[in-house]
């Protein structure tokens, strides 16, 4: 009875062992998991791209980010779209993450997080360096543009499209700024990106670098005269709550970037991709016109409950030539032949 025993708990770890390497188990590690990749095994099949994005639903990244998903389910029988706003499945660096790691198929940040990636991305840090919009669609849209996504590929992610966050402008509750002379003493919040510290430095303020959840508070309580984003983000954020003055900086063009996880891109079959590339770059175009819109119609609103100050053409080469230290400080840490073609792509696009 105990050989009979003994032969049967065998067994029946044996089968058990089986069940297990066939798939018996059916909770993988990521699937239960907010914002992960919730798909068939194997190339194709119906699957959900669940996209996760830091801005809010009043966003105009948000909208395109439902603009992206209404292209690809009008397209495809097997692939729908779930879209995350606010950071609800995570921050920009996090999700990134998870798109190297397969547990998130999509996110759309500033190209600012990728630069703890890839150094090369601090190009677009570089301040006083896109003058307007059209500079930067010719350049995104241009050689430059496709060999920086391809540069993603060796962080396990695939880079689809370029979108667009806009200029930064600053905020400050202390006076107008119109020129140089004007920013000296100001104390600046600032991401925690050491090109924006020293080109805020370089102009004559006091950066400081905080988290974006803490930044309405400390321009509240006067821990900090200013900050600096662009339009949308100043009046969604209800700024002019707490700051009196603003004014059109435009140091620092930044774009997004859609990102794909390139484990999970690699499931996809060739239509479902083709499907989902067609879908990121319109969607791109829509979210760049939008963003425009609503830039300017966000000015607008502010400067009914601001003060506006303009930055005239000759104090912009001012601002230009106080950071040019910094761009050549940095240069080799991004990498010399990234920046040098990137000012030369610039300046071809004037």
């Amino acid at each position: 009875m105990k050989k009979l025993s003994i032969l049967f708990l065998s067994i029946l770890m044996i089968s058990t062992m089986v069940l297990a390497a066939c798939g018996g188990n059916s909770s993988s590690t990521g699937a239960s998991e907010k914002g992960s990749s919730d798909s068939a095994s194997g190339e194709g099949g119906k699957r959900t791209i669940k996209v996760s994005i830091g801005v809010n639903d009043k966003h105009p990244e948000y909208e395109a980010s439902m603009k992206f998903k209404e292209l690809v389910e009008a397209e495809s029988d097997d692939l729908t779209v779930e879209v995350y706003h606010s950071g609800q499945v995570a921050d920009d660096r996090s999700a990134i993450e998870m798109l190297q790691f397969g547990t998130l198929d999509v996110t759309i940040p500033s190209t600012s997080p990728l630069v703890n990636f890839i150094p090369e991305f601090g190009v677009f840090d570089l301040p006083f360096t896109v003058p307007n919009e059209e500079v930067a669609d010719k350049v995104l849209d241009g050689p430059f543009g496709d060999k920086m996504l391809e540069m993603v590929d060796q962080q396990g992610l695939v880079g689809l499209a370029w979108w667009e966050n806009g200029f930064r402008n600053l905020t400050n509750d202390v006076k107008p700024v119109a020129t140089m002379e004007d920013v000296k003493g100001l104390k600046i919040r600032t991401m925690e990106n050491e090109i924006h510290l020293d080109a805020w430095k370089a102009l004559g303020a006091n950066p400081t670098p905080m988290a974006f959840t803490e930044l309405f508070t400390a321009l509240q309580q006067g821990t900090i005269d200013g900050q600096e984003n662009p339009y949308p983000t100043i009046l969604l954020s209800k700024y002019p709550e707490v700051q009196k003055h603003v004014s059109n900086t435009n140091h620092v063009y930044t774009p997004f970037i859609f990102l794909f996880s390139k484990k999970i891109w690699e499931q996809l079959s060739a239509e479902q991709q083709e499907v989902v590339s067609k879908a990121a770059l319109e969607a791109g175009k829509f979210n760049r016109e939008r963003t425009r819109e609503v830039a300017e119609e966000s000015l607008e609103t502010l400067k009914k409950e601001m003060t506006f100050t303009e930055i005239k053409d000759g104090e912009f080469e001012k601002f230009q030539e106080a950071v040019k230290p910094v761009v050549g400080k940095y240069k080799d840490k991004i990498g010399a032949e990234i920046v040098d073609e990137f000012l030369a792509e610039v300046d071809k696009a004037k």
